[in-house]
């Protein structure tokens, strides 16, 4: 019997490069304000995925359903990108959960057994023990014999369980392995090393809502990315991404987050960070060192001196959401690259607090 064929994972969803993901969100986003669709990681997915037009029953859904209601009900929203988006990523955790209940229960009926067996050698040696109290023994070799024989039983499947039971530790062993696999290439962006979108989103609603105080938010964009790509190639610039990243992950300070945010932007949550001049001292430190990479050109032996990245931060304010953190420390970037690129702009007007 054919096993059925495993849903294609999200990364395998999209395996589009940078102009073509480009083309693909410059149809997806107008479909979203025509339907008034609020902006959302879940529904830029499913969007994004309708604009690619391979999933027709997707994309039947999703006309039903801003043709049946005035909105874009979340909880519909939800059901979509589990039965569409993520559908594979589900599978394979049920799949992991079906191992572990498996193992479990295999394990739980080698215990039951090895309770049974060890009764029944209790019993077997009660029952030598009272016949070797009796004053005269007439059967002793059949007694000996039987204990023998209850030992060998007793030792055989102990033998056997703890034999079962090492197994069942490399097992569990390897699970966790495959577990925290999947872990990684859930939260890592997989060409950088750093923090993809998804992660970067959560960690950073998680940080503001436990605190304010303390948190800037810095974001780079290397300048002139397209027309570097299209003169030196992707894999060229990709490794230029992984120059980045791998600088992100030196420099980061302690309990730093970085991420790629998307195409060649990144950002950089900060801690313990009170004033604009340690978040600009930080941004203008690692201005300069991506200033400092030389990329050699393999097939030419010509070295690279000319990548540059703009930068913007904010500090955050107590009535700052993800949202609003994000457009003020992106409209600094945005200054930057208004006045020349490769430099650091703060944002002007928010409220900042000296340590």
């Amino acid at each position: 019997m054919n096993k059925p064929a495993k849903a294609p994972s999200i990364i395998e969803l999209y395996p589009e490069e940078t102009r073509e993901a480009a083309t693909l969100l410059k149809k997806a986003v107008p479909l979203m304000m025509r339907h008034d669709i609020p902006p959302n990681p879940v529904h830029y997915a499913l969007w994004y995925t309708y604009s690619k037009g391979l999933d027709l029953e997707l994309n039947r859904r999703l006309d039903k359903t801003v043709a049946d209601f005035d909105s874009f009900p979340p909880e519909t929203a939800a059901k979509l990108f589990r039965d569409f988006i993520i559908k594979g990523e589900l599978e394979e955790a049920r799949a992991g959960q079906q191992q572990v209940i498996e193992l479990v229960d295999d394990i739980e009926g080698n215990v039951s057994r090895s309770i049974l067996g060890s009764r029944n050698y209790q019993m077997s040696l009660e029952h030598g023990l009272a016949a070797l109290q009796e004053p005269i023994i007439d059967d002793l070799p059949n007694v000996l014999t039987e204990l023998q024989h209850s030992t060998q039983l007793m030792q055989d499947q102990q033998d056997k369980f703890l034999s079962r039971l090492s197994a069942a530790q490399q097992e569990i062993k390897n699970l966790r392995s495959q577990l925290e696999r999947a872990h990684v290439a859930a939260t890592l962006d997989s060409l950088t090393q750093v923090f993809n979108r998804n992660a970067f989103s959560r960690l950073l609603e998680q940080t503001l809502a436990s605190q304010h105080d303390g948190v800037a938010l810095v974001i780079l964009d290397i300048d002139h990315f397209k027309q570097f790509n299209d003169q030196y190639g992707h894999p060229l610039g990709d490794r230029v991404l992984q120059h980045v990243g791998q600088l992100l992950r030196e420099t980061l300070p302690a309990r730093g987050i970085a991420a790629r945010y998307g195409g060649e932007e990144f950002c950089i949550i900060l801690r313990d960070c009170f004033d604009v001049e340690t978040a600009h001292a930080f941004a203008d430190q690692l201005r300069m060192k991506i200033q400092s990479l030389r990329i050699k050109v393999r097939s030419t032996d010509q070295v690279l001196d000319t990548i540059t990245a703009s930068f913007g931060y904010a500090l955050a304010r107590n009535d700052d959401t993800m949202e609003s953190l994000l457009t003020r420390a992106d409209d600094a970037l945005y200054q930057a690259k208004r006045d020349g690129r490769n430099q650091v702009s703060p944002i002007l007007g928010g409220a900042v607090r000296s340590a």
